[in-house]
């Protein structure tokens, strides 16, 4: 029996992933890192497995690194993470499977990860203004409120808010039941006040009339009665933040730092902004305090006793001319 070529094997490695039920996100990302790692490898005469080495998987990060995103500049580290992490997870399924004997990508380094600060978010004045632009004129304006207020509210992901379900809604708990989020993880988020208000006045004004013969089931629906796409999601967030004369990149995602970093100068604790946000790591979250620190200088400012002592002084300036004792100072003790 002849071996299989690097793209079959590939491609019983995302049926194994399949049958382990990665999310479809997961395995779109798995897809799309190892069909452009195994196109590099044809281009350069990389048919089978056996054919990789180490220093071929360093000539692949390599030409990674120098690769440039739209804007044209340097792709983020955690691009090539995770792109690494599937070649590796790839090649260690290989493997455990008996196809290979050694692992050509054990030794592969991933370069550090940048803990860089989300490069779009909405202060609440900027939030306020993009949801009261977001009218109610018509069934599309209602939905697309329903939608902003959720992703406010919440701080869902995109992919979340697309998959979201009608029985994973409970309005009166004012709940959501976030399924197999990042990391297959699932998880329960607050819906607040507002947010379930436009998402009941959805649900009996406008849904019922978006549904076609058979309802999918999705919580949010586009006008073909089927699940809103993720590009437009993007675009309905676009759309408002264009209304609202708000210059600043990013969709969906704006919401969901938007709202960790206004939870945080609230006083929030960075642990329950992580349970809500569906971080794996502690670490994730506590990015948003680097945002928050101009209001976290100002809280230190206000109560911290050493500051409060010094703002008593400036407020009393007669207490530093008070005459200087006379007489034979204290003993040190």
């Amino acid at each position: 029996m002849a071996s299989l070529t690097l793209r079959q094997h590939m491609q019983h490695f995302l049926d194994h992933l399949d049958a382990l039920r990665y999310t479809r996100e997961t395995r779109a990302h798995y897809r799309s890192n190892l069909r452009e790692f195994v196109r590099w490898c044809d281009e350069r005469g990389i048919t089978t497995a056996q054919q990789v080495s180490f220093p071929q998987l360093e000539s692949w990060q390599q030409h990674m690194v120098a690769q440039k995103n739209r804007h044209g500049r340097p792709i983020a580290a955690s691009t090539v993470i995770k792109k690494l992490t599937s070649v590796r997870h790839l090649f260690r399924w290989l493997v455990k499977r008996r196809h290979l004997r050694y692992n050509p990508a054990r030794e592969l380094a991933l370069p550090r990860r940048e803990r860089r600060l989300p490069w779009g978010m909405l202060n609440e004045p900027e939030t306020r203004r993009v949801l009261a632009m977001t009218g109610s004129d018509n069934p599309l304006s209602v939905r697309d409120r329903a939608i902003l207020e959720t992703l406010w509210s919440s701080g869902i992901r995109r992919s979340e808010l697309k998959r979201l379900q009608l029985s994973e809604l409970d309005l009166a708990g004012g709940m959501l039941f976030v399924r197999q989020g990042k990391g297959r993880q699932d998880r329960v988020v607050p819906l607040g006040e507002s947010a379930r208000h436009w998402v009941q006045r959805y649900l009996n004004d406008v849904r019922p009339r978006l549904v076609w013969a058979k309802d999918p089931g999705y919580l949010f629906l586009s006008q073909q009665g089927s699940a809103l796409a993720e590009g437009t999601l993007t675009q309905i967030v676009r759309n408002a933040l264009h209304r609202a004369d708000i210059d600043k990149p990013g969709g969906c995602h704006l919401f969901r730092h938007g709202m960790a970093t206004q939870m945080l100068k609230n006083g929030a604790d960075t642990r329950h902004i992580q349970a809500i946000l569906g971080h794996a790591s502690l670490e994730s979250t506590q990015i948003y305090t680097r945002v928050a620190i101009g209001h976290l200088k100002e809280v230190h400012n206000q109560t911290h006793p050493a500051e409060r002592d010094t703002q008593a002084e400036t407020d009393n300036p007669e207490q530093n001319c008070l005459p200087k004792r006379r007489g034979q100072p204290d003993p040190p003790r």
